[in-house]
């Protein structure tokens, strides 16, 4: 008997986490993310307008794409650990997943984004196979170009966009980003 091929909204189930499809019924724990004064700094700054509208989008992105944003809780006992996954995404020309996660300030430097971004590299090989995975940062966001790293992807270059510059207030219009390529998507995490 073959197995049932998981959905891609179903629920993906890491180690220590549960990835869920993020919806408007998220917003409460969206809006506690971002009032992280870390996460905060590198993804906002977020008004409660912003975060609701940010929700529904990725909640249509999920409908039309069949990809988007999970939102990470705890397996042990569904405390929210931050977000990631994929926006599908056009990187000069080129239909990529373009792979991002905000883990909680508390819960930084526990692994929680790696763990996060294999299993979004695991969901990619079963539901988006055909489209590259790449992953960018501001240059000066060392963290995460390490998580980058970790997860087998390369260095391929610099893009510029609306962001931060180090040693500069506020964000700028045409700000570098590192530019990382994972090279092929394979299998590792279960889908319930």
């Amino acid at each position: 008997m073959l197995a049932k091929r998981p959905a891609p909204t179903d629920p993906v189930r890491t180690r220590r986490l549960v990835l869920t499809a993020v919806g408007p019924d998220d917003l409460e724990d969206l809006l506690l993310l971002y009032s992280d004064p870390l996460v905060g700094y590198w993804t906002g700054p977020w008004t409660p307008a912003a975060v609701e509208d940010w929700a529904v989008h990725m909640a249509g992105r999920w409908q039309a794409d069949g990809v988007g944003k999970w939102m990470a809780r705890e397996r042990a006992d569904g405390s929210l650990v931050g977000r990631g996954g994929f926006t599908r995404f056009d990187l000069e020309g080129e239909a990529v997943l373009e792979l991002g996660w905000a883990v909680r300030d508390a819960r930084t430097g526990r692994g929680y984004a790696t763990e996060l971004g294999r299993a979004a590299i695991a969901w990619a090989g079963v539901h988006q196979p055909g489209f590259p995975v790449v992953a960018f940062t501001e240059v000066h966001n060392r963290a995460s170009r390490a998580v980058m790293e970790r997860l087998g992807m390369r260095s391929a270059g610099i893009i510029r966009r609306a962001g931060l510059v180090e040693g500069r207030t506020g964000v700028h219009p045409d700000a570098p980003f590192a530019l990382y390529r994972l090279g092929g998507v394979g299998s590792e995490a279960r889908h319930s």
